[in-house]
């Protein structure tokens, strides 16, 4: 009876997380096109600009997109918090910058001094960084924690709001 519990618990719980793992498959990141749109967007909401900077080589890069972004935009728990954007570094694909002209990928990452991939920025509407940049993938355990303090801390720079330290107590 136990053996016959304990394998159908097993059962359900492999087909829970294979049923995850195809949902997040199905979920597609938005691509940085227009800089100048989306900091509008961000702008006009109050929220900061999370920019992935991937490479389609890049292994970590697919970590960090199955794992965190996806799974960030299946929950919806972002959508009033952060804008989230991947820059791919060696599509080719030009980004409408702020001032409305044409920027090279490349040259939008020398804007950060981004040298590695993956790169996370977190950017206010004007372009401005507002927390640490998130480079490469060190401890995947605690990668989210960080990607979440780096969200809150940018949230609440750009909505005005200081956070109490233990000077301020």
């Amino acid at each position: 009876m136990y053996i016959k519990l304990k394998t159908h618990f097993l059962i359900g719980l492999l087909s829970l997380l294979l049923a995850s793992s195809a949902h997040s498959a199905e979920v597609e990141l938005t691509e940085l096109v227009n800089f100048k749109a989306d900091a509008a967007e961000a702008k006009a909401k109050k929220i900061p600009i999370l920019v992935m900077f991937s490479a389609t080589y890049c292994g970590y890069c697919s970590i960090v997109k199955e794992e965190f972004l996806k799974p960030m935009k299946i929950s919806g728990d972002y959508t009033d918090k952060v804008i989230v954007r991947v820059l791919e570094l060696d599509s080719g694909d030009d980004v409408i910058d702020l001032n409305g002209k044409s920027v090279d990928p490349e040259d939008f990452a020398q804007r950060y001094n981004v040298q590695l991939t993956p790169t996370l920025i977190f950017i206010d509407a004007n372009g401005k960084e507002l927390a640490q940049q998130m480079v490469g993938v060190t401890t995947v355990d605690f990668y989210g924690g960080y990607l979440d303090d780096s969200i809150d801390s940018s949230l609440l720079q750009i909505r005005g709001i200081h956070k109490l330290t233990q000077k301020d107590k």
